[in-house]
């Protein structure tokens, strides 16, 4: 099964080209698609034992949608998005090939798979069920299996609530006319690390985390529930309810 070529739409940058570069690594021919060079999905579907589509969340469905119907029996398609319901659905709907949903919980920053944790959603696999587990657990990978759902159930906490917090202290901060630089002498070493967390999430990658924020299903729950806990929170802080905040805090 190692004799045969992998595709990645969406290879010529970010996480796409982290796996171009890994892959060719492992010994296998890859060819990049990006929006103007590469192959096209026709020549690249006819190559390719392996197609993987790595682009922004917004348009993951509709290029499913376009190179689907190109797979050939037998093939496996594959997906790295960030949220796996939507794209699991659009890749068994619009192919006959096998189906495996994956998402590298790391980013293109990384030097080495090892240690990393990737998650894969096996949704309709005979051939493929074991290449990719073993080829991300040989490079020393935390390899699990979940399903899609639930994997966008902990998106939810993991991305979408934890960069919605990194926005709102971002925007706050600049409400309040607050210069990081300023901060230099006052910062503490957890406070210089959240610093470098909210530039990177308010910086050239916007589109991702807007993307990963706004059209996660599961998020809307859960910014209820911050919502109504910053209420509480608020309505202590305003009586200055010491004993009562520490109750909450333990709590």
């Amino acid at each position: 099964m190692e004799d045969f070529e992998i595709g990645i739409i969406g290879g010529t940058g970010g996480i796409g080209k982290w796996f171009v570069n890994f892959f060719r690594n492992e010994g296998y021919i890859v060819h990049a698609s990006g929006r103007k060079t590469g192959l096209n999905i026709d020549e690249l579907t006819k190559r390719c034992e392996v197609v993987i589509i790595s682009v922004p969340i917004g348009v993951t469905c509709e290029v499913i949608r376009q190179v689907g119907p190109h797979m050939k029996s037998g093939s496996l398609l594959m997906d790295f998005t960030s949220l796996k319901e939507d794209a699991v659905r659009c890749m068994i709907e619009s192919s006959v090939s096998e189906v495996m949903g994956c998402h590298p919980l790391f980013g293109p920053d990384v030097l080495s798979m090892k240690g990393q944790n990737i998650a894969l959603f096996p949704a309709r696999v005979k051939k493929w069920v074991k290449w990719p587990e073993n080829i991300f657990k040989r490079r020393g990978a935390n390899v699990f299996e979940d399903s899609p759902g639930k994997h966008d159930e902990m998106m939810a906490i993991v991305q979408a609530l934890n960069h919605f917090n990194s926005i709102t202290m971002g925007v706050t901060l600049r409400e309040q006319n607050v210069d990081p630089f300023g901060l230099e002498h006052y910062t503490t070493p957890l406070f210089n690390k959240k610093l470098e967390i909210i530039s990177r999430v308010m910086g050239d990658s916007s589109r991702l985390y807007a993307e990963l924020i706004a059209m996660n299903p599961k998020f809307p729950g859960i910014l209820k529930s911050y919502r109504n806990n910053i209420d509480r929170l608020e309505a202590l802080i305003r009586r200055r309810d010491i004993e009562g905040l520490i109750k909450y805090i333990e709590k």
